[in-house]
């Protein structure tokens, strides 16, 4: 495939709250695309390190707030990306000791998928977007699977969970994600499942694919 350029990539953002089932969405999504039409890039692998994240007034870490992110590192791999080349990013792997890092390669490719709490917070990551989805769960639900998931994936005991639920997770759900739902192009309630959600925006994003590999042929 040629390299592709900015106006030849169709870039899109998808946010939510915590557990409201991003990783699941995208990897769903991703099925229904061949390796070189799709790149999923996450805001997960540009957090600071550990030493540079702000505490709360409790001193605990809080990695919940647009500060805990290298924004420009961020911007401009996404820049470099969408200009037709190849970027590496070590994996962040959410503080588990026995995971080594692996060093991630992401490819230029006809559709772009951008994913993490503050791609619309972030204006300069907003303003490139050609669509913006917003994955929405009750908060009950949210909750619930938040538990269960850093219980069994990173060992947390359910204390911390609640704790960073009520003093990080929910502050910065309500400042830096809520204010965009109403402005987002597609919005995909996941409180049990997604598939009707999925249905439409896979037809969507795959007419755009085509015609992008239409454009540079």
């Amino acid at each position: 495939m040629e390299k592709l350029h900015p106006e030849n990539a169709y870039l899109v953002g998808i946010v939510g709250g915590s557990a409201s089932g991003k990783t699941s969405f995208i990897e769903s999504l991703a099925k229904h695309f061949e390796a070189d039409q799709i790149c999923v890039i996450s805001q997960d692998h540009y957090y600071v390190a550990k030493e540079m994240q702000q505490r709360d007034e409790n001193g605990e870490i809080n990695f919940d707030l647009p500060g805990s992110i290298d924004r420009q590192r961020f911007h401009d791999d996404v820049m470099r990306l969408v200009s037709g080349h190849e970027i590496y990013v070590k994996e962040y792997t959410f503080n588990n000791p026995d995971k080594a890092p692996e060093l991630i390669c992401y490819k230029p490719a006809p559709l772009i998928i951008m994913e993490g709490l503050f791609v619309f917070y972030y204006e300069e990551i907003r303003e490139l977007l050609d669509l913006k989805v917003f994955l929405d769960a009750e908060d009950h639900i949210k909750l619930e699977r938040r538990i269960r998931r850093d219980s069994s994936e990173r060992g947390y005991p359910k204390e911390t969970v609640l704790y960073q639920w009520h003093q990080h997770v929910v502050p910065a759900y309500k400042a830096y994600l809520e204010p965009y739902k109403a402005h987002s192009d597609i919005i995909v309630t996941n409180n049990t499942s997604f598939s009707k959600g999925l249905e439409v925006l896979v037809n969507h994003l795959k007419a755009k694919v085509q015609w992008k590999i239409n454009s540079v042929l």
